[in-house]
């Protein structure tokens, strides 16, 4: 090879690497974001479609005062939002106004004044989840639910409509807590003119899954 076509082929080599940096384009610098990921602790729902529970309250019989309530109740969850619950519980009657201000002859007697109630309910819940903190958090939901049954007071079986609505907090896989408020209606003529009356419940409670 002439020693001046060798020095030619020697200087192509040597700029070629230049020329192709000089036609590519600036590129602009990748910056790696760093997120840092949060451990949360979930209590999942168990995979049993049974739930059973006790619970105490208050109801308001329309009428005789306030009084406590406790119960038991049975749920069996159809579908993810859908299911139905029986319910039982008692309580006792107090004084009608009339009859603390009179002092008077009581209108029922000790055993009349025992108040039951058993339902059957359909209902729907809503789920979602409550934050604790940052990193606790549970699922929880909110429900609705309807249903019939009967009510013992005042001597007399009464056909009852119940109207309800609640709250429901998982607190393990197999524990729950929950807040129930629900209207027990029904008529009574026990002291006066029959009427549809009333019978607001609250209640706290727990139960598991099995």
């Amino acid at each position: 090879m002439e020693p001046w076509f060798r020095g030619i082929f020697l200087s192509l080599i040597l700029l070629a690497p230049n020329a192709i940096a000089q036609q590519e384009p600036d590129r602009p610098m990748v910056v790696e974001p760093k997120v840092e990921r949060r451990d949360i602790n979930e209590a999942d729902i168990d995979t049993e479609d049974f739930e059973m529970g006790i619970f105490v309250g208050n109801i308001s019989i329309e009428d005789f005062a306030n009084s406590v309530l406790v119960g038991a109740r049975l749920t069996y969850h159809i579908s993810e939002g859908f299911f139905t619950e029986a319910t039982y519980a008692k309580a006792k009657a107090g004084q009608t106004s009339f009859e603390i201000l009179s002092g008077g002859a009581p209108f029922l007697t000790e055993d009349e004044r025992q108040y039951s109630y058993y339902d059957l309910s359909l209902g729907y819940r809503f789920s979602g989840e409550t934050f604790v903190t940052q990193n606790w958090v549970f699922n929880s939901d909110f429900y609705i639910q309807a249903g019939a049954g009967s009510t013992e007071f005042g001597g007399d079986d009464r056909f009852t409509a119940t109207f309800g609505a609640g709250y429901r907090l998982l607190l393990t896989d197999w524990l729950v807590l929950r807040v129930d408020g629900k209207d027990h209606i029904f008529n009574s003529e026990l002291i006066g003119p029959e009427k549809n009356t009333h019978n607001l419940a609250f209640s706290v409670g727990t139960s598991v899954f099995f």
